[in-house]
């Protein structure tokens, strides 16, 4: 906000002299008023990396704090210093941070039936974000306008500007779209929330775009009437191509709204491809031998290199020694469970993600789904030969990746049907793999931990589980006490993660610090509910959250780590509870979504 009072105090500086320089001349070709419109762009820019540059100090003293914090641990085994919360602090998490824009909903989406999905609100510090920039570019707009002149040249003035600031804002827009963004990583920011201010930098450059092509056609309108204006669109080139351009935006945000994405995401995907290259093709066409054509370039180049970046990640990843493949099993409640034998080894850490691609179900379709499991096998070499090297003698490893996914429609319910209709409802087929992606949250540094799973949420927080209990044994974590609460509606849906919860009860000291706690919500019987141990509980309908978040406070080692993974209504609830007690003892809230 401050960068924002700046820029409309300079612009309002500047204003009273602009009209004398300029004249009442023809200011779209006034290189005076070209090289401020450049300048103004270029202020945007610096502002945004301005606010990124403050992300990026906030989040190094956060991963500082939980550093010296885990270093601290090591010989402190109830970590009292760090239970007290920080009042300010406190505060600013509750109201801004993690509140929702009104009361409590946030991630819970809004449906008009079952299949018409109308997306979900930002969260409040979203929302400031949000409003930031459009208040940004709203100032940069207006500024400097010679509002005083003749009509035509105010005209001539928006012309430029709304021009220039389009094509500027193409750049962070392009750059939140894709899924290389190093400022993932840097800012430690998910992905949905750069894809939320993706966007709504579209939605402001379709605005920008609108109002610079009405800046041109109603003084032409106006003067030479609509015939002129049609007229003017047959015979030029330039504006042919640059109106073409402002359609194309237009119908980039006409077939964008939630309910379309959802219900034909990859016609969607495809269709929003397609038009973008449209879209940049003539805008390049109308913006030639102007300096605003570098704005554009760097655009094309920023989205070019993600697009080789996939391209040489898919390649680099899959191919090998031989290819990848993928075992697809179904499993009990429409799910299934996905294998990945990976060509090249990997390495991967909790909270991690992949696209996956399998050709025999769609060549170019490709889905985001958590790594809920991972493994390194040694691969048999020649016995024949005997080994010349280190790597040798330790033989050639392959990376097992495990995947839990739920059937829904397209690409999901194809892969489904080919596992059900096979051979002991397996098959295998070759796929490519894309990642890792994510692992921007680490619980290392919180003495207490709870985890909240619904469902095919447990993929997402299985590898922090084993992470933390195979931490607590090597003595490299905070944690003292680890809890997993799944919410699942049958006893059946246990058959999705049994093997790997097999190995993580058998790891050691693993009672000392692990408590699990299922949730069956629609039991057949309530005495098929029955608890396995005093560390494995299950339980017959759905969970008090604010009980069991209360139950963790009182007995809390620490500084609280929550993470939640599952449906909307369930990231909402514990959002709330862990809200309440912001100003009691110190907890840290963690949503892991994907909104697109």
């Amino acid at each position: 906000m401050a960068s924002l009072l700046c820029l409309s105090l300079v612009g309002h500086g500047l204003a009273a002299n602009l009209e004398d320089r300029a004249g009442h001349g023809h200011h779209e070709e006034n290189p005076f008023y070209e090289a401020l419109n450049d300048d103004l762009a270029r202020y945007s820019l610096l502002a945004l990396g301005c606010f990124a540059a403050f992300i990026y100090v906030w989040k190094m003293w956060f991963r500082l704090a939980g550093h010296m914090r885990r270093l601290a641990s090591f010989n402190n085994e109830r970590q009292r210093y760090f239970v007290p919360a920080h009042q300010t602090l406190a505060k600013i998490k509750n109201h801004i941070i993690y509140a929702p824009l009104f009361r409590n909903r946030h991630n819970r989406e809004f449906q008009l039936s079952r299949a018409v999905n109308m997306g979900t609100l930002p969260s409040r510090f979203h929302f400031f974000i949000i409003v930031g920039i459009i208040a940004m570019n709203v100032v940069l707009c207006v500024v400097t306008v010679p509002y005083k002149s003749e009509p035509d040249s105010v005209s001539e003035v928006i012309l430029s500007r709304t021009g220039v600031m389009a094509t500027v804002n193409l750049i962070p827009l392009v750059l939140m779209a894709g899924r290389n963004n190093p400022l993932i990583t840097l800012l430690q920011v998910p992905f949905d929330t750069f894809n939320l201010i993706h966007r709504w930098l579209a939605r402001i450059v379709v605005c920008e775009a609108i109002a610079h092509a009405f800046s041109w056609a109603i003084p032409k309108a106006q003067e030479y009437g609509w015939s002129g204006a049609a007229s003017s669109f047959a015979h030029s080139d330039f504006i042919r191509s640059g109106l073409i351009a402002a359609c194309a935006f237009t119908a980039l945000m006409v077939h964008s709204p939630s309910a379309i994405r959802h219900a034909f995401y990859e016609t969607f995907l495809h269709l929003h491809i397609a038009i973008v290259i449209v879209s940049f093709v003539f805008l390049w066409v109308h913006l030639d031998g102007r300096n605003a054509q570098n704005f554009l370039l760097a655009s094309i180049i920023l989205w070019a290199l993600e697009r080789t970046a996939r391209l040489v990640i898919i390649v680099y990843r899959n191919i090998g020694r031989g290819s990848t493949t993928a075992v697809v099993e179904a499993l009990p409640g429409d799910a299934m469970r996905i294998t990945l034998k990976l060509s090249r080894p990997w390495t991967f850490e909790p909270g991690q993600h992949l696209y996956l691609y399998i050709p025999a179900i769609g060549w170019w379709m490709s889905h985001p789904f958590s790594v809920g499991w991972s493994d390194v096998e040694d691969v048999m070499g020649n016995e024949k030969s005997l080994p010349i090297s280190h790597r040798d003698v330790l033989g050639p490893q392959k990376t097992t990746v495990s995947l839990l996914i739920r059937r829904r429609t397209g690409f999901t319910d194809k892969l489904f049907q080919r596992a059900v209709s096979a051979v002991d409802c397996r098959v295998s087929l070759t796929a490519f793999a894309e990642g890792p992606y994510g692992s921007i949250h680490s619980m290392d540094s919180y003495g207490s931990v709870l985890l909240f799973a619904g469902g095919v949420g447990i993929t997402h927080l299985v590898p922090f589980t084993r992470h933390l209990v195979q931490g607590f044994a090597d003595g490299t974590v905070a944690a003292r006490r680890v809890t997993l609460v799944w919410i699942i509606q049958s006893p059946e849906h246990l058959e999705w993660i049994r093997p790997w919860m097999t190995s993580i009860l058998a790891m050691n000291r693993r009672r000392e610090v692990l408590r699990i706690m299922l949730f069956i919500t629609r039991p057949r019987n309530t005495k098929e509910i029955q608890s396995p141990s005093a560390t494995v509980q299950m339980f017959p309908g759905r969970p008090n959250i604010d009980t069991l978040v209360g139950i963790e406070v009182e007995n809390q080692v620490g500084a609280m780590g929550v993470l939640v993974c599952g449906s909307g209504s369930l990231s909402d609830d514990v959002r709330r509870v862990c809200r309440r007690r912001q100003d009691r003892t110190q907890i840290d809230f963690v949503e892991e979504s994907f909104t697109w």
